[in-house]
């Protein structure tokens, strides 16, 4: 999980599902994303930043958990 796109969804209200709605992909899509197992395309990188209207840098929102 991306540990600083998490939080920003807690702020914002939002849960994987409504981002997977809000992008057009099934919530199992979304959830594959988060966790690893498909990527995130920078094209969905980038519309992701800006369904959450944040400015970080996408290397920032999309930091990875440590292990």
């Amino acid at each position: 999980m991306y540990r600083n796109l998490g939080a920003e969804l807690k702020r914002k209200g939002l849960t994987q599902e409504d981002l997977a709605k809000r992008m057009g992909l099934a919530r199992s899509t979304m959830s594959a994303k988060f966790n690893g197992k498909s990527s995130i395309t920078l094209r969905e990188a980038n519309e992701i930043k800006r369904i959450l209207g944040v400015s970080d840098p996408l290397e920032f929102l999309f930091q990875e958990e440590p292990a």
